[in-house]
């Protein structure tokens, strides 16, 4: 009974485990080819530049009658003054108020390029908490930023359904002057996808990266291919460092420059975290469909556990009476989540990934039709309620949860 009602038997158990194992075990084996690659690639070059630097350091002690050990303990001074943002080259300062406001830009947005590090006591256990609570608060503007870009492309991909229609001759312009009988009618049967979702971010994405590639190698002097590299570098926060922008002394039109610079950058950090949150989800779908091949062709005897586990499934011939939404996979009513917050069963990495993508789509189709449509608004409409994809199963969790208290 209990086992039931928490709904933490052993077949769900085992089966939330396997996808968690298949999954850390496809990301050991993406980390291993990764590094085979990279080494395959960098390691010549690598035994090459030192051979070139050892050269070169023998060549230069000999020539200045310079033992190795005292040109070694210069050159380590240099590497820290490097650190502390002293170069040879003419470059911005490090620590004035627009070089601090960079550097607590490349923080909160987990960016860290690494050319600017605190270096006093003070500045660092600062850093702590302030990060602790500015990482926090941009990851909550993302998700959000990304709930607003799908508002926006909802509507773009519904009026571009409505001129296919118009062109067919299925919508009149009286049916649009009379949403509530003839335009609801003639869009009964569209059903927007979460795949379009993630081309137009990936569009939007290259659009992006293409255009601060050429700024980047105007203002910069770097090549075309190394911005674009330095574009996916700090869009995606990686962050090496190797190489940033905005970093010389002087620029032709400085503060339009940087102001743009700012601003690609952000742009591009949103569409690339919204695009990492699509994909995570079609990953989701990947690890499922994976573990359903294995189940049905090397272990048909767990499919018993996973037809119990599945109780709660609705299929998607019901999901399309319920604002049409196209799901490739199964998705997840409401009195599901409701059957779970009833019996305190706690969402599962399956319910997870139907929730986030019956989520995402339904907000597309929601806010399509010009808002999610709510006959009854509860109480529990509160600060804990919206998101999108993973974010939004957590959210709509906790308002479970603060409900039943």
């Amino acid at each position: 009974m209990a086992g039931r009602g928490c709904g933490c038997g052993p077949g769900h158990l085992n089966e939330d485990n396997a996808r968690f194992l298949l999954l850390a075990g496809l990301i050991l084996l993406y980390l291993v080819g990764g590094a085979a690659v990279f080494s395959a690639l960098e390691l010549a070059h690598e035994l090459q530049a030192k051979q070139r630097w050892e050269e070169r350091l023998a060549n230069f002690s000999r020539g200045h009658n310079l033992s190795r050990e005292e040109l070694r303990g210069f050159l380590s001074h240099y590497e820290e003054a490097t650190r502390a943002g002293i170069r040879m080259d003419s470059v911005r300062p490090r620590w004035d108020f627009t070089g601090a406001f960079y550097f607590v830009g490349t923080v909160v947005s987990t960016i860290g390029f690494g050319m600017t590090t605190p270096a006093t006591i003070g500045g660092k256990i600062f850093l702590i908490f302030y990060g602790l609570i500015g990482c926090a608060s941009t990851i909550l503007f993302f998700n959000l930023f990304l709930e607003r870009l799908i508002t926006v492309i909802a509507c773009v991909m519904r009026s571009c359904h409505q001129q296919q229609l118009r062109r067919r001759g299925a919508v009149t312009q009286d049916n649009m002057k009379a949403p509530a009988k003839g335009e609801v009618d003639s869009l009964a049967g569209w059903k927007p996808s979460v795949y379009y979702v993630m081309l137009i971010l990936c569009l939007a994405s290259v659009a992006i990266s293409c255009g601060a590639s050429a700024l980047y190698a105007t203002m910069e002097g770097w090549s075309y291919f190394d911005s674009l590299y330095f574009c996916f570098v700090a869009f995606s926060t990686i962050g090496f460092g190797d190489l940033v922008s905005s970093q010389n002394a002087q620029y032709e039109s400085q503060g339009l420059y940087r102001f743009a610079n700012f601003f690609l950058i952000l742009m591009g950090v949103c569409c690339i975290y919204s695009l990492f949150n699509v994909i995570s989800i079609l990953i989701k779908q990947t690890v499922n469909w994976i573990l359903r091949k294995l189940d049905s062709g090397c272990f048909p005897q767990c499919q018993r556990g996973l037809l119990r586990s599945r109780r709660n499934v609705v299929m998607p011939g019901n999901i399309r009476n319920r604002c049409n939404i196209s799901i490739e996979t199964d998705g997840v009513m409401d009195s599901d989540t409701d059957g779970r917050r009833l019996s305190g069963e706690m969402i599962s990495m399956k319910d997870t990934n139907k929730v986030s993508l019956a989520i995402l789509q339904k907000q597309l189709c929601e806010m399509a039709n010009g808002g999610p449509h709510q006959p009854n608004v509860s109480s529990r409409d509160d600060e804990f309620s919206g998101g999108v994809g993973a974010f939004a199963v957590m959210n709509n969790r906790l308002a479970e949860t603060s409900g039943d208290r």
